[in-house]
C-alpha cells in the first residue's frame, strides 16, 4: 500500500448487509474475534454476520453490533498479515463507526467496545421506538441551502435537524415523519434530490435524548486508556488522543450532527493521512472521501483480497 502515513476509517450502520461476514469466514482471526464480541454482547455474532435476514439487519441494535463485528474482524486480520505498510497516526469512524475507531486506536479492548455498541444499539432502539423518527439524503444541495429549508420548515412547527454532513453535496436530515417529509417537499426548491433512508429512527437528533441518557451511563463505567492514536470525534471533526472527553463526546454523539466532512479534512490536513484505508463492510466511506478531497489516496478492505 506505500510508505505514507495512514489514517484508519470506520463504516457506520446502514453499510450492513445479508452474510456480510463470509468473506472473512475462512480468515485466522475469524473465530477469536466473534467469539469475544458473542461474549461481550449475548448474541451469537458468527450466525448474525453469516445467516440474519435482510429484516433482521434493520433492527437498530442488531445491525450496529454487526457492522461493528465485521470492521474488527477485519482490522484484526489486517494488522495480523502487517496489511499497513506506512504508520496507522489515526482513526475516524462514521457514527458507530467511532467506536471501531476507538478500538483500533487502542481506547478501548475489544470486548469494552463491543459491550459499548450492543448498549448504543438498543438505547436507540428504544428510544426509536418511544417517538417515531426517520432520515432522509439531500443530494446535489450545498450544505448552507439545505440548513435554510431545515429552519424553515422547523419554524413552521415540525420536528428536523441536519444530522450528517457527509460530503460536498451530501447532507442527511433527522426529525419526524413530518418534518422530514416536509423537506423532501421542499428540496426540488433548493436543487436537490431526496432519498429516504431504510432506518429506525430519527438518529443524531433530539430525539435520541433518552438513549444518550442510557449509553452515558454505560460510558461512564467503561474505562478508556490514557494514551491511545487520535482518534477524530464526530461531534466537532477534533482529534483526541487521552480517556478525557469520550463518555462527553460518545453521548453527545447521539444528539449532534456527524461531521464527517470536516473530520475527514482533519484527517488529511492537521494530522497529515496521505492515505485512508477503509475498514468494514462496503465502501461508502471511500466514495465520500473521494469528493471531500480528490487528491487523497483512499482503499477499502471489505474482503481478505483487499489485503493482498
Amino acid at each position: 500500500m506505500g510508505g505514507r502515513p495512514i489514517g484508519l476509517v470506520f463504516p457506520g450502520q446502514g453499510t450492513q448487509r445479508q452474510a456480510m461476514g463470509a468473506p472473512w469466514r475462512d480468515t485466522p482471526s475469524w473465530e477469536p474475534v466473534t467469539s469475544e464480541i458473542s461474549e461481550a454482547t449475548g448474541e451469537d455474532i458468527a450466525d448474525l454476520l453469516l445467516h440474519a435476514t435482510t429484516e433482521q439487519l434493520r433492527r437498530t441494535d442488531l445491525a450496529q453490533v454487526s457492522v461493528f463485528s465485521v470492521a474488527m474482524t477485519a482490522h484484526a486480520e489486517a494488522v495480523r498479515r502487517g496489511a499497513f505498510d506506512g504508520p496507522v497516526v489515526a482513526c475516524a469512524g462514521h457514527s458507530l463507526g467511532e467506536y471501531a475507531a476507538l478500538t483500533a486506536a487502542g481506547a478501548y479492548t475489544l470486548s469494552a467496545a463491543a459491550a459499548l455498541v450492543a448498549a448504543r444499539g438498543r438505547a436507540m432502539r428504544e428510544a426509536s421506538g418511544a417517538r417515531e423518527g426517520t432520515m432522509g439524503v439531500l443530494v446535489a444541495a450545498p450544505l448552507e441551502s439545505v440548513e435554510h429549508l431545515v429552519d424553515g420548515v422547523r419554524q413552521e412547527g415540525a420536528d428536523v435537524w441536519v444530522a450528517n454532513v457527509n460530503a460536498p453535496g451530501q447532507t442527511v436530515v433527522s426529525g419526524s415523519p413530518e418534518g422530514v417529509g416536509r423537506v423532501a417537499d421542499g428540496a426540488s426548491s433548493i436543487g436537490a434530490k431526496f432519498i429516504r433512508l431504510q432506518v429506525g429512527g430519527a438518529f443524531h437528533s433530539p430525539y435520541m435524548a433518552p438513549a444518550a441518557e442510557a449509553l452515558a451511563a454505560a460510558l461512564k463505567d467503561t474505562a478508556a486508556a490514557p494514551r491511545h492514536l487520535p482518534v477524530v470525534a464526530n461531534v466537532d471533526a477534533r482529534p483526541y488522543d487521552g480517556a478525557v472527553g469520550w463518555t462527553e463526546l460518545g453521548t453527545r454523539q447521539l444528539t449532534s450532527p456527524v461531521l464527517w466532512e470536516e473530520s475527514v479534512r482533519t484527517l488529511t490536513g492537521a494530522l497529515g493521512c496521505g492515505r485512508l484505508v477503509e475498514i468494514g463492510p462496503g465502501r461508502t466511506l471511500a466514495g465520500l472521501i473521494r469528493r471531500i478531497d480528490p487528491g487523497v489516496e483512499v482503499v477499502s478492505v471489505d474482503g481478505p483480497a483487499a489485503l493482498d
